[in-house]
């Protein structure tokens, strides 16, 4: 998606983030994730696509590719869109050709052979890990992702509860990468908790 070494996307989560909103992203941008995925459910519809544009041009300070979410990333004008598997299902061909990178969430084996067959270029699939976000709900494993990632022929990225420790389980099942959202809304230094994920050289 864009010429980072990383292979960790940030997925925003205001409700999460420690101090400014934009400070954070600043320091997230500037230590190179793979994307920015703008998730603002908390927004209003005709609030978000400002949001898009303060979120882009700090992203494009940094290099690094923004990705818009949801229904609000439908109203704004983009080339890289993330969708749930139900606003994706509505899209027509014409608007699934429009978008230059068209991800989607998936939940299962059938929901990844689906979002591809609807044109998605990428997967984020989940939840792997127990994660706060999800509280109560059992992770869906490794053995799942593995699946998935056997299944599709587009790159799957893991999403919940993702950490430097069990990252390489993670990339072991297969997956492009991984996705993770309150650890760096919260961490005290976005860098050094991207330098976590690095992988050592067994891992190459």
């Amino acid at each position: 998606m864009n010429i980072s070494m990383s292979d960790i996307i940030c997925i925003t989560d205001r409700e999460c983030c420690v101090g400014d909103l934009f400070a954070r992203l600043e320091a997230i941008a500037a230590a190179k994730p793979l994307c920015v995925i703008l998730r603002a459910p908390e927004y209003p519809l005709v609030g978000y696509p400002v949001l898009a544009g303060k979120v882009r041009a700090i992203c494009s300070t940094h290099g690094v590719p923004c990705v818009l979410h949801g229904q609000g990333g439908l109203l704004t004008e983009t080339a890289q869109i993330h969708l749930p598997l139900p606003l994706l299902r509505g899209l027509q061909p014409e608007q699934r050709a429009a978008y230059k990178v068209l991800g989607a969430s998936v939940h299962s084996l059938a929901e990844a052979e689906e979002a591809v067959s609807l044109g998605a270029d990428y997967l984020i699939a989940g939840h792997i890990f127990a994660t706060s976000c999800k509280p109560g709900k059992p992770g869906r494993g490794i053995p799942f992702l593995r699946e998935i990632c056997r299944s599709v022929s587009v790159p799957v990225y893991a999403i919940g509860g993702i950490t430097p420790e069990n990252i390489a389980e993670v990339r072991a099942a297969g997956a492009a990468g991984a996705c993770v959202r309150s650890g760096l809304m919260r961490c005290a230094d976005p860098a050094a908790f991207l330098e976590g994920f690095t992988p050592c050289e067994e891992q190459l």
